[in-house]
């Protein structure tokens, strides 16, 4: 089997590699180097069965491959605000480039998609079949809009062309490889806490998230390829629901430190709740997650520190 993963070089894309080349496969990967890091594949350069091609899927690229995994796109507000424009240019054309790959190669190609598309829910949980609550013209549109134009650009190509897609939707992630400048609060209060500063929540900490560790989530992105007969989208990411603030207060007792929580404004279009429904990801996959919450904090927390004493 001859893997293609866009945005190999991410934290997400690398870990993704590590589980396809596990089984046997050979895997192209695929970077810009954006936001992905030479140092997450590093481990990766004498495995005969990898290779990497700095590559902006901006533009087209002529490759073999049976199967195509679409990670390439900034996922944290830090970098995809950064150039907005580029951020939609790598979901729109980037996707119809890896489309139009597919279609030509007779690739199966799946794209990660996100559960940024239901935007500020007024459903809890969400459903698979919710339509969202996005405003397209917000700061965070730029990754919302291009990740649902994405969905449909998938749908699409299987209607009007036959390509064989898949569509995951990826609540919060969190993990070892994660990088130091993500952004997100998982990241954000790890760091905080490592280095004792004051630990920052924006609002009062009342919003809910979901975290779901790598390892569960590309798992889960690995049976969904593999699926026969169901497409998507599918909700991948974990039901056990909690408060930013409690979050915060748990990495601070994990990490031992002395940090203070502070309080700020609360970003625009922020979501209140998020949590998905799996119920189709436990019928069609018999997918569930294994990693506790503090079990996989630390692990994480184990990794931002050899990174720290690293100098990195």
């Amino acid at each position: 089997m001859i893997d293609l993963v866009t945005g190999a070089a991410g934290f997400l894309g690398s870990h993704l590699c590590d589980a396809l080349l596990a089984r046997g496969h050979d895997v192209i990967g695929l970077d810009n180097f954006f936001t992905g890091s030479k140092e997450n594949i590093r481990h990766l350069r004498a495995n005969e069965h990898f290779e990497v091609i700095r590559h902006d899927i901006i533009h087209p690229i002529l490759l073999e491959a049976e199967r195509i995994y679409n990670f390439a796109c900034p996922a944290s507000p830090v970098h995809y605000q950064f150039n907005p424009v580029k951020t939609i240019k790598t979901s729109v054309q980037g996707t119809i480039n890896m489309l139009g790959l597919a279609k030509r190669v007779k690739a199966r190609i799946l794209q990660a998609s996100t559960s940024e598309v239901y935007g500020d829910p007024e459903e809890h949980p969400q459903k698979e079949s919710y339509w969202g609550r996005v405003n397209p013209i917000g700061p965070r549109s730029c990754y919302d809009e291009g990740k649902r134009v994405a969905e449909s650009l998938m749908v699409n190509y299987q209607a009007q062309n036959g390509v064989d897609i898949r569509i995951v939707r990826i609540f919060n992630t969190y993990g070892p490889r994660m990088a130091l400048n993500d952004g997100r609060v998982v990241s954000n209060f790890i760091l905080q806490a490592l280095r004792s500063q004051p630990i920052t929540i924006f609002g009062r900490g009342e919003q809910t998230r979901s975290f779901c560790y790598v390892s569960d989530l590309v798992e889960g992105t690995v049976r969904m390829m593999e699926q026969q007969g169901f497409c998507g989208p599918l909700n991948l990411g974990n039901p056990e629901e909690i408060t930013v603030l409690e979050l915060a207060e748990r990495i601070v007792r994990l990490t031992a430190s002395r940090s203070k929580i502070v309080f700020k404004e609360l970003p625009v279009d922020d979501p209140v709740r998020r949590r998905p429904d799996i119920t189709l990801a436990r019928e069609k996959l018999g997918w569930e997650v294994k990693v506790g919450l503090e079990d996989g904090l630390r692990e994480t927390i184990d990794f931002f520190k050899k990174a720290l004493s690293a100098g990195r």
